[in-house]
C-alpha cells in the first residue's frame, strides 16, 4: 500500500525517532525527516537507518539539515535559509515509494513552525498523510495528547492512532478512550536501543 504516514509527537523528546523505526520495520516503508535541526548528536536519518534490519526500506535525505536545536522556522533564520515547502513537497512526490508505505517523521508536534507561514500541521494537510500521534507519560502529557487529538479532529486529518513510549502509566487507556483513537502498541523503556529491540517492537505493533 503506497501512502504517507506522519509520525507526530504530543510534544519534543517523546520518542518520535525510535518509534518512526519501529513503524518503518514493522510496515518495511521508506523513512523520511524533511527538516532535521540540531546537529551536534546527528540527524535521525542516520538513527533510523541504524535501527532498521529489513532489506528493503530506504532512508531519504533530507531536504533541510540546521545546526540549531530549535524549531525550523527559527532555525533556518538563524543561518540566513529559506524553507521552500513548495519543493519539499515536490521532494515528497519524488520519494514515494511504489506500492510501499513513506514514514514522514516531523520535528516536535503539530504546532512547530515551518516557516513564519507554514505549521506543521499544515504541512501534514498539504502531504496528505495519515498521522501517528507519539506520546509519553510526564506531568501535563494528558492536556497535551488530547489537544493533539482534538486540533487533528477539527482539521478532519486522518489518524492512524496512538503509540505511547516509555514507562507505562493507567491514563494511556483514558487518553485513547477520551480521543476516540485507538492505541497501536507501546514502546517500553530500555537501555539499550539497537536492531533487535526494534525488530521486537515492531512485530508487536498493531497497524492494520
Amino acid at each position: 500500500m503506497s501512502e504517507r504516514i506522519f509520525i507526530t509527537g504530543i510534544g519534543t523528546g517523546v520518542g518520535k525517532t525510535v518509534t518512526s523505526a519501529c513503524v518503518v520495520e514493522a510496515l518495511q516503508a521508506d523513512y523520511w525527516k524533511p527538516v532535521q535541526t540540531g546537529l551536534t548528536e546527528g540527524t535521525d536519518t542516520d538513527t533510523v537507518k541504524s535501527l532498521i534490519s529489513n532489506p528493503v526500506s530506504v532512508c531519504h535525505r533530507e531536504a533541510y539539515c540546521l545546526e540549531a536545536p530549535a524549531s525550523p522556522h527559527l532555525a533556518a533564520r538563524l543561518e540566513d535559509v529559506n524553507i521552500n515547502v513548495k519543493e519539499i513537497l515536490e521532494q515528497a512526490h519524488r520519494i514515494q515509494p511504489s506500492g510501499r508505505s513513506l514514514v514522514i517523521e516531523g520535528a516536535g508536534g503539530l504546532m512547530v513552525p515551518l516557516t513564519e507561514q507554514v505549521f506543521t500541521i499544515d504541512f501534514i494537510q498539504q502531504l496528505e498523510a495519515k498521522v501517528i500521534i507519539v506520546a509519553r507519560n510526564y506531568l501535563g502529557s494528558i492536556n497535551h495528547a488530547l489537544l493533539t487529538a482534538q486540533v487533528l479532529r477539527q482539521r478532519a486529518i486522518p489518524v492512524l492512532g496512538w503509540i505511547f513510549s516509555g514507562e507505562y502509566h493507567s491514563n494511556e487507556t483514558e487518553v485513547v478512550g477520551w480521543s476516540g483513537y485507538p492505541l497501536l502498541g507501546r514502546i517500553p523503556h530500555t537501555a539499550l536501543v539497537d536492531r533487535a529491540f526494534v525488530k521486537e517492537q515492531a512485530e508487536k505493533l498493531s497497524l492494520w
